[in-house]
């Protein structure tokens, strides 16, 4: 009994110290701006999308949970902050619904089997994907009103580099599925 408890705590650690790490990661992307057209781009939804490969659902969702406690508390780990303000008020801003976004995104990423297929896997990471924005341009919506074009604002400026990050972690997979196997 003494072991099973013994490994159940050290699995317990462990995982804590990943999604620490993983927290860490994704406050790193969000404060990461890459100059691209139509607006720059951080690696926020790149990580989260490699965090769910990676790491799997369950811990995967712990670790975006972890993350936006962080924000929540004070941290300046959202991309804007503490420029744009910390904490509650930042996380009910304008981007309270791509950030919840990040928890569904990493679910799917992380619950998906994956393959040698390169085009399934593109599609089940945009499926994943598209729950940010999709969620992020509700909340934008009930903002600042559906008659401004939150298609435009919430989502249209960011598509491209998006399209780019997902292929860059289709094209992760596989080096990530054999760096899984090493653990």
């Amino acid at each position: 009994m003494e072991l099973v408890k013994n490994f159940t705590q050290s699995k317990l650690i462990k995982n804590l110290f990943i999604a620490l790490i993983g927290s860490i990661l994704l406050a790193i992307s969000a404060k990461i701006k890459i100059p691209f057209y139509p607006v720059p781009m951080t690696m926020q939804t790149l990580v989260v999308l490699l965090i769910g490969i990676t790491f799997g659902w369950k811990l995967g969702i712990a670790t975006v949970a972890l993350y936006l406690i962080e924000g929540i508390i004070g941290l300046p780990v959202f991309s804007g902050t503490p420029e744009k303000g910390i904490g509650l008020t930042y996380f009910f801003g304008p981007t309270f619904g791509y950030l919840i976004g990040f928890l569904v995104a990493v679910f799917f990423a992380g619950k998906f089997n994956y393959n040698n297929n390169l085009i399934k896997n593109f599609l089940k990471l945009i499926f994943a994907t598209s729950f940010i924005y999709i969620l992020g341009m509700l909340w934008l919506g009930g903002l600042i009103g559906w008659e401004k074009p939150i298609f435009k604002l919430g989502a249209q400026p960011f598509l491209l580099a998006e399209f780019f990050k997902i292929l860059l972690a289709t094209f992760a997979i596989n080096y990530i599925k054999k760096i899984k196997k090493i653990f």
